[in-house]
């Protein structure tokens, strides 16, 4: 994951919220730019499953971007960002189990037409008898 950090850009910004005067002068949020989908460094699946993780804050470029301002400074900000960034390759890089097709048994068609038969008896008893 090494080989990631050249095509990271980083963007230092101003903080929202509360800081008093110092949230005006000190651009401390760190905004953190990676193209996922020009990376040579991620494989084509992995690309995908990452786009989908990430949701809303992957552009329509393909680009994730990863706000930070959690923290009073530049640096714990950047570490931040980067840990979430390889948080979420962590979780993209697990492939979903395959799920197989199964069909029901013999037994448990047998037991849920039962059951449908059992129920039409049951309604079939409520209706009053007109032709008596």
């Amino acid at each position: 994951m090494k080989n990631l950090d050249n095509e990271i850009s980083l963007e230092y910004i101003r903080s929202s919220g509360p800081g008093g005067q110092n949230v005006n002068k000190v651009a401390t949020a760190v905004q953190l730019r990676f193209d996922i989908a020009n990376s040579p460094s991620l494989a084509s699946d992995l690309k995908g499953r990452l786009i989908r993780l990430a949701g809303k804050r992957v552009t329509a470029d393909g680009v994730l971007i990863i706000e930070a301002k959690k923290y009073r400074t530049q640096e714990q900000n950047r570490e931040d960002a980067f840990a979430r960034l390889y948080e979420l390759i962590e979780k993209a890089s697990i492939k979903p189990k395959a799920r197989h097709k199964t069909k029901p048994t013999k037994a448990s068609k047998e037991k849920r037409l039962e059951g449908k038969k059992k129920r039409g008896e049951v309604k079939k008893n409520r209706r009053s008898s007109v032709f008596d």
